[in-house]
């Protein structure tokens, strides 16, 4: 069993960076100012040959109200609550701070463990501050430099007893298993191979700043993990947290609210709009949540388009329907400004929900599991080929300059979306419109509402293996007959 370890301690001391170190990945966002990490990040650490579980937090404020600065070192607390041990981190070439001794008595009434380390202590500049963090009470303080990953070796070496501790209480607790597991892939009642988890469903929540995302998650989860308030902007990381959704294994990206490009000036929103843009790739279910007060800005568009060209199965939900007063009239305007704005993501599952109270959360959570349900189906050649034969004969191609186009056989070529490839005579010919016919008519008939869908025309010679050909070297005898006239003969 690994141990938790969460790196605590005053605005911009480096724990963002150390964190960054021991995933081994530019997970958690950087940057000189502070104060630019919020919410709680959870990585899977490597150091040496231990493995363990990383969080990065906020850095702690002394505030204690319903501030900004007070919720978020609520939440810091709260990790140093649950991890099994804290190190607590202070800047070398600063020194101890007031603020620093303050939170050093709060970590030896809380933590289980606590470790020390004076970070950026490279060179001489840091020797009186790692002097004074012996003042500290915690014990000898580590000199590390996260920025350069000095100390490593030597934090591992302190990290060693304390995992063999809790290896050997975790293997004292441990209850004798035998789970069989059941990996036959099924079919549902239309013929549709059922996709099997092997791993938590990804799923991105993304929206506008403001639209309740950090809220809708931690009703989800049923707890506040993540930080909340009516300020907007406040997640700044793309935060993954890895759920059990009603039985459905879910690991779940909150997102930073993402603002038209021209109004997006500070460098943290252009970080962390980045950050975000990186989830929605890492995702398989993308969940578009709107403002039912101000829904399908030109910003919401671009967002479910950006998720549509990036081949991810999308849901939109509308929250805070609670507040809401004429909700049946609004649902109707919304289903047609959903199918009038948004053609390319028609049949998508558009979902009303409370953030607030939770409701809805069950529908959601259905409606996430079909899109990912059609985001992997597989439709079976001789299927695709009887349905093709009937589209050609509802509506042919065209004929460009008086020669028909003709279609002679189709078979889908991947999931994740859905994409599918017809073989045809002059592929660069047929025009898009009829790609969007045959794609309308996949999404109907094959039941695929939403979900992107990709669509190749391939000629025949595409496959032919002789096309390319390389011609016959010439024999002995070619080559003697070939040279030059004047040339001698050997």
């Amino acid at each position: 069993m690994s141990f938790t370890l969460a790196i605590v301690g005053r605005p911009n001391v480096g724990k963002s960076t150390l964190f960054n170190r021991l995933v081994g990945k530019r997970l958690a966002l950087v940057d000189d100012q502070p104060g630019v990490t919020r919410d709680l990040r959870e990585g899977d650490a490597k150091l040496g040959d231990l493995r363990f579980t990383v969080i990065d937090t906020a850095g702690l404020e002394d505030a204690t109200d319903d501030s900004l600065q007070g919720r978020m070192r609520r939440l810091t607390e709260r990790a140093v609550d649950m991890a099994d041990i804290c190190l607590f981190m202070i800047d070398a070439r600063v020194g101890v701070t007031p603020t620093d001794e303050m939170f050093a008595e709060i970590l030896r009434k809380r933590a289980k463990h606590v470790i020390l380390g004076a970070n950026k202590a490279e060179g001489k500049a840091a020797d009186a501050g790692v002097l004074e963090a012996y003042a500290l009470g915690l014990g000898e303080p580590l000199r590390i430099s996260a920025e350069h990953g000095e100390g490593m070796d030597e934090l591992m070496h302190v990290l060693r007893p304390l995992a063999e501790e809790y290896a050997a209480k975790a293997a004292e607790h441990m209850p004798e298993t035998d789970v069989t597991l059941d990996e036959e892939e099924g079919e549902d009642e239309e013929g549709y191979r059922k996709p099997t988890l092997d791993k938590p469903l990804q799923v991105a929540v993304i929206g506008r700043p403001n639209a309740g995302k950090s809220t809708l998650i931690n009703k989800i989860l049923g707890e506040d993990r993540l930080l909340t308030g009516p300020e907007a902007g406040i997640t700044r990381d793309a935060i993954s947290l890895t759920i059990d959704w009603g039985g459905l294994p879910v690991r779940i990206w909150d997102t930073a609210g993402m603002r038209k490009r021209a109004k997006v000036q500070d460098k943290v929103e252009k970080l962390s709009v980045s950050d975000g843009l990186r989830a929605v790739k890492f995702a398989e279910v993308v969940v578009l949540l709107l403002d039912a007060a101000i829904p399908f800005e030109q910003q919401d568009l671009r967002i479910a388009d950006l998720a549509e060209r990036e081949g991810r199965a999308v849901v939109i939900a509308v929250n805070k329907w609670d507040i809401e007063e004429h909700k049946q009239e609004k649902l109707r305007e919304m289903r047609e400004a959903f199918e009038r704005l948004l053609p390319q993501l028609r049949g998508a599952p558009l979902v009303t929900v409370s953030a607030k109270t939770g409701r809805g959360l069950d529908r959601l959570q259905a409606a996430v599991e079909k899109a990912y349900d059609v985001w992997n189906r597989r439709v079976s050649t001789a299927r695709l080929n009887r349905w093709l034969i009937g589209m050609l004969e509802q509506h042919p191609p065209p004929a460009p300059g008086g020669r028909r186009i003709k279609l002679r056989y189709m078979t889908q070529a991947k999931t994740r979306p859905p994409g599918f490839v017809v073989m045809c005579s002059h592929p660069d010919k047929i025009p898009a419109s009829y790609s969007r016919y045959l794609i309308n008519g996949l999404r109907e008939d094959f039941d695929m509402p939403g979900t992107p869908i990709r669509l190749t025309m391939r000629g025949q010679s595409d496959k032919n293996p002789y096309k390319a050909k390389r011609e016959k070297k010439p024999g002995a005898l070619g080559k003697h007959l070939t040279k030059k006239r004047g040339q001698p003969r050997g």
